[in-house]
Parts: structure tokens; C-alpha cells; sequence
């Protein structure tokens, strides 16, 4: 076989998206004769593609010197380009930006307006999001977008409007930002992009739409993004990013088993390819869901492990020690990653599990602020992920205010919107808000039906923690259905300790403490602390 029928051979895998075909034929023929320019950036393209990123950085850096020593500047800055992006994504931002540099300088003298100096806006752009310059961030991706569109480029255009819907999103103007991803998605499903452009375009779409509970996106997108991994057996880059999204959806849908099943492989794929903060994503999430199954040690060694890749897993990690009856703890730590973070997107990930934080520390007022604004930040994005998540946080701010009859409508927005979203876990949280509310309002019967079906409900997805707390407000687990806090204050008032001994001990409130004590009396049927103390020794509460 001659070495035209191999390059004919490589263009024809390449173009079914058969990679490893395309590369040992590529490589069979550079043996032969050695290629040219354009093989070597499909040969550098395929190695990219398989997960070989050494190999990828070898044949560009040969078709480097190729365009060089032929005088073809154009197509060297485009070498350039794509070494500088390769070698930072590996983490080698040195050498990466020594390779912007060189192709700047080449196309300094060049006069004119090409198409190459859009590609090496792309580095600029996210040199300015390092450096925290938003607005020039935003200025760069108009003009990617202005010179992909003058020049016909698909690929730079699709980039291009990613760049700007992100930072649109970030500047929280998230129905334009959405709007200028979908647009940027459009080539991408279309077909129209080259295949790393294609991958980074699905994956940045499917993560801003994570970001901001954009569920109905995310679920259609992830399932786009699943179809074109499906379709090329050997890619390795974009299969992780595509696990976790895969994860995500499913833990969404409590299926919790599928969901870890998900994540632990995306972790896989994370680690073979160098890719630590993405890692730590994965593992992150992973720590979610253990959590939520009541594996309070792994979802603490899966958190550790994702601190360890450089990913703060908040407020997973915070929610987890209150779990272990760790509150101070957690209040201190959703406070400040709280204070470190500025934009609404990433605010309105953290509001929710801080303002359950801050309830389990009584911090009342700042988990009220915290709710409120995330109601605020749901109302401006209209996603309704976020509107669900905020409805629940200001139904659990009432209830805690012992405010019934504020809670009960949010919880039943809640518990509608997550219905709508296919969750079953938040709508049996939902629930459990709306029977606390409703037998607070006096209406026993329905209380005890709605916490009924959300204990049937966490028994059946084998979410032990959410299970237990409401067997405890059902009265099964604690004679006298009292709670735990309220048996832990029982306990220190048969132990001698006045209010404010016990409120220190239990880091809670004078108020909060007397109200515990008014709540033990009303449900032990009892006149005073003697009578209760003697209550509970009777039950062998102490």
C-alpha cells in the first residue's frame, strides 16, 4: 500500500471520526515518506482525541517548524494557537503562554485582518478572567464573535459566543447569556464544528446550565453530548466532563446507585488524563450523594479526596458536619466561602446549602438573607432548578421563624416545581415542610399524612438521614415523639443545667432553648421541668 492510499485512508477515518484508525494510518505514512503541514495537524488532532496529548504536542510542534521553514506564517500561528491551548490545558501555562507569545509576535507584522488574530483572541480572553477583568473579558468576546462572523468560521464563532455568554452569565444577565450559548450550541448539533471545538462547546454549555439549575438544558444537552461521545468508541477527551453531567442528572432523578456508578467513572477518566480540578468535581459530587444515603464516611473521604485535586466541595462538606452535629463548624465554613465569592452564578450554588447551615447553627437572620437572596438571584435567572431550590430555603426560614402560615405556600411551590422536575428526593423534602407547616396550623391529620408519604418516600430511595428525622417527627423513634435536639435538652435539664448552661453547651440561643423546653412540655403533656425530667426517666429517655 503507497503512501497516497494511507493519507487516503487516514482522511476517510477521520472524517468518520474513527481516530485510532486515523492516527495509525497517519502514522504508517509519516513512516513511509513524512507528511506535510496539514496531515501533521490532523495526525497532532487524532493523538488529541485518543487521549495521547504527547503525541498531540509532537506532531504540532513539527508542523510548527514545517510552516516556518516554508514562509507560511499563517498557517504557523495556527500551530502556535493550538499548542499554546493544548499545553494549557495540561496544566503548563508557562510554556503554553510562551506559545501565544510566539504567535503574536508573528502576526504583528502581518497587516490586514485575519482570521488567525480571532483564534489568539482567545487566549486574551481568558487572560483578562484570570485576572479577575471581566469587562475586558466581555469587549474580547464581542470581537471574537465580530471577527469569526466576518470570516465565516464556525469554530471561532461557536467559541466566541461562548466566551461572551459565560461572562454575560457571570455578570448575572443569565436569560441573555443562555440565549448566546444556545446560539453558539447551534453549530454544534448542527454539525458544523471541528471535533475539539465541537466537545469544549457541548461541555461548556452542559456546565453553565449546571451552574444555574437550567435543568430541562442540562438533561437535553447532556443527552446531545452523550450521543456524539457514543459515536467516536475511542475519544477520551470529553467523556469525563460528559460522566459527570450523566451523574448529575441522575442523582436530580435519586438514582443513587446509577448516579455514583457515573461519577466514579468520570473520576476514572479525570485521572488518566491529568485533569485534577475536574477530578475533584467528580468526586465532589460523588460525596453528595453518599451523604444524602447516610455514608457519612465515604462522602468525608470522597470530600477530602476532591480538596486534595485543588475543588472546595461546598457546602456539601459543611452540610456533612452538621450531620455529625458539627454546626459551629459549618456555619464558620459557609461563611466564608460565602465572603470569597462574588458573581450570582456561583453565589446561587453555594445560597441554598448555607441557609440549611446557618438554620442548623441558629442564625436565623443571616439564613433568612441568604434565602432572600436567593430568591432574588432565582427570580432574575428564571431557571426553575433555582426558583425550586429558593422556594424550599424561604419555606424552611418561616418555618423555623415558627411562621406556618408563610412556609406552607413556599413549600408547596417547592414541592410542585421539583415534581415538574422529575426529583423525588426535594419533593419529599418539600413535603416534610408542608406537614411540619400544616400541624403547626393545628391540622394533625394532614400532617401526619404528608410526613407519612415523605418517610415512605426517603425508605424507598434508601435515604436513611431524611428517613430517620421524619420517623422522629412521626413519633416513632423517641417515646413521646420528641426530636433529638429536644431530647438533648431535655437530657441537660435532667443533668442540672439552667437555660443558658445548656445554650452554650448546645450553641444555640436563650430563645431558642426556651422554645425547645415550651415544645417538650406541649408534647409530653407536662406542667414543668421536674415533670419532664421525670417523663423521661420513666421512658428511659436519659
Amino acid at each position: 500500500m503507497g503512501i497516497v492510499d494511507d493519507l487516503q485512508r487516514a482522511r476517510s477515518a477521520f472524517e468518520r471520526r474513527d481516530w485510532a484508525a486515523a492516527y495509525d494510518r497517519l502514522t504508517a505514512a509519516d513512516g513511509s515518506a513524512g507528511l506535510g503541514a496539514d496531515e501533521l495537524l490532523t495526525l497532532g488532532t487524532a493523538a488529541y482525541l485518543l487521549g495521547d496529548t504527547d503525541a498531540c504536542i509532537r506532531a504540532l510542534q513539527r508542523g510548527y517548524r514545517l510552516r516556518i521553514s516554508n514562509g507560511e506564517v499563517l498557517g504557523a500561528v495556527r500551530f502556535a494557537f493550538w499548542l499554546a491551548r493544548v499545553l494549557n490545558e495540561r496544566g503548563e501555562t508557562a510554556i503554553g503562554s510562551g506559545w501565544a507569545a510566539r504567535a503574536e509576535r508573528l502576526l504583528a507584522d502581518r497587516p490586514g485582518d485575519v482570521v488567525e488574530r480571532g483564534y489568539l483572541l482567545i487566549h486574551d480572553f481568558f487572560r483578562c478572567v484570570d485576572r479577575a477583568d471581566f469587562a475586558g473579558a466581555v469587549a474580547i468576546g464581542e470581537e471574537i464573535v465580530a471577527v469569526a462572523r466576518r470570516h465565516d468560521d464556525p469554530d471561532l464563532l461557536a467559541q466566541g459566543l461562548v466566551c461572551k455568554g459565560r461572562l454575560l452569565m457571570y455578570a448575572g444577565q443569565v436569560p441573555e447569556g443562555l440565549a448566546t450559548l444556545d446560539e453558539a450550541m447551534v453549530g454544534a448539533a448542527a454539525g458544523e464544528l471541528s471535533p475539539i471545538f465541537a466537545g469544549t462547546v457541548y461541555c461548556a454549555m452542559i456546565e453553565a446550565c449546571q451552574e444555574v439549575l437550567d435543568f430541562g438544558r442540562v438533561s437535553a444537552w447532556t443527552t446531545a453530548l452523550t450521543r456524539w461521545c457514543e459515536s467516536q468508541p475511542d475519544l477520551v477527551p470529553f467523556t469525563g466532563q460528559c460522566a459527570v453531567h450523566r451523574g448529575q442528572i441522575l442523582r436530580l432523578h435519586a438514582a443513587y446507585p446509577e448516579a455514583l456508578a457515573e461519577f466514579e467513572d468520570a473520576c476514572r477518566r479525570y485521572a488518566a488524563s491529568g485533569s485534577d480540578v475536574a477530578a475533584g468535581l467528580a468526586l465532589s459530587e460523588r460525596g453528595d450523594v453518599l451523604r444524602i444515603r447516610g455514608e457519612l464516611a465515604a462522602a468525608e473521604t470522597s470530600y477530602d479526596e476532591a480538596a486534595r485535586y485543588g475543588y472546595e466541595p461546598q457546602p456539601g462538606r459543611a452540610l456533612l458536619m452538621v450531620a455529625r452535629g458539627r454546626a459551629a463548624g459549618a456555619v464558620a465554613a459557609v461563611r466564608r466561602v460565602l465572603a470569597e465569592t462574588g458573581d450570582p452564578v456561583h453565589r446561587s450554588r453555594l445560597l441554598a446549602g448555607a441557609v440549611e447551615v446557618l438554620l442548623a447553627g441558629d442564625e436565623l437572620a443571616e439564613a433568612e438573607a441568604a434565602a432572600g437572596e436567593l430568591s432574588t438571584i432565582a427570580a432574575a435567572f428564571g431557571c426553575a432548578g433555582l426558583r425550586a431550590s429558593a422556594a424550599y430555603c424561604l419555606s424552611l426560614v418561616a418555618l423555623a421563624d415558627e411562621d406556618p402560615d408563610r412556609a406552607l405556600p413556599q413549600a408547596r411551590v417547592a414541592m410542585q416545581l421539583w415534581g415538574e422536575l422529575r426529583a423525588p428526593y426535594e419533593v419529599a423534602r418539600a413535603k416534610v415542610v408542608v406537614g411540619r407547616a400544616v400541624r403547626l396550623l393545628g391540622d394533625e391529620d394532614s400532617g401526619l399524612a404528608e410526613l407519612t408519604a415523605a418517610c415512605r418516600s426517603f425508605g424507598e430511595l434508601g435515604t436513611s438521614p431524611a428517613r430517620l428525622a421524619v420517623e422522629k417527627l412521626l413519633g416513632r423513634g423517641v417515646a413521646g415523639g420528641l426530636t433529638a435536639r429536644e431530647v438533648d435538652v431535655l437530657r441537660l435539664v435532667a443533668a442540672g443545667n439552667s437555660n443558658g448552661e445548656i445554650a452554650e453547651r448546645l450553641v444555640l440561643s436563650d430563645k431558642t432553648v426556651a422554645r425547645h423546653l415550651t415544645n417538650v412540655f406541649a408534647k409530653l403533656g407536662v406542667p414543668s421541668r421536674t415533670a419532664a425530667v421525670a417523663y423521661a426517666r420513666e421512658h428511659d429517655l436519659l
